[in-house]
């Protein structure tokens, strides 16, 4: 059966459990919350944890399952550490967030002059996509090979990185083989 991606019309709601991987926190949605996302991918939310507002990107797992990445600051607003439940409301964003482009990939936009308006052109979407795929390897050979790839692939007018798994967690910070870290 196909998955529907119409926006649900209610907030996804729930609660889950801090969790550590490594040094970072993560707060990994439960099924039945995941279930209910557009995609197995990323997903663009507004989200509510604790009562505190964010728009945030919801990252997949590898595994059918989603995770929120926890930085310093949402930390500190919410007052929380691992192993303590936060109360979530999820809801699709009407608009992706623009990414933070890490500096490789930024210097190889500004110094490629001819394809800044490929990259101002397409959505922030694909933008995510972009800087998701030079970033998930730990490897700084191929993640340079990615950079001059992607700036390539744009001159050649390729709006998104192709082949790209997007259901894969790939944060290699947390994930191994496309899966989030103690996912069977």
């Amino acid at each position: 059966m196909a998955k529907d991606t119409a926006a649900p019309t209610q907030p996804i709601e729930g609660t889950a459990r801090i969790r550590a991987i490594g040094e970072r926190l993560i707060l990994p949605l439960p099924a039945e919350a995941s279930e209910r996302l557009r995609t197995r991918g990323q997903n663009a939310v507004t989200a509510t944890l604790d009562s505190h507002p964010f728009e945030i990107v919801v990252e997949p797992d590898g595994a059918k399952g989603h995770w929120i990445g926890l930085d310093p600051e949402m930390l500190e607003v919410l007052g929380r550490g691992e192993g303590e439940d936060v109360v979530f409301s999820l809801t699709p964003a009407a608009q992706w967030p623009e990414p933070s482009v890490p500096e490789d990939l930024d210097a190889a936009l500004a110094e490629a002059n001819d394809i800044g308006e490929v990259w101002k052109d397409i959505t922030p979407m694909a933008r995510w996509e972009w800087v998701r795929w030079v970033s998930a390897t730990k490897n700084p050979d191929t993640r340079a090979r990615r950079v001059d790839v992607s700036i390539d692939k744009m001159r050649h007018g390729k709006r998104r990185p192709c082949c790209f798994d997007l259901s894969s967690c790939t944060d290699p910070e947390v994930s191994r083989s496309g899966k989030l870290l103690g996912i069977e």
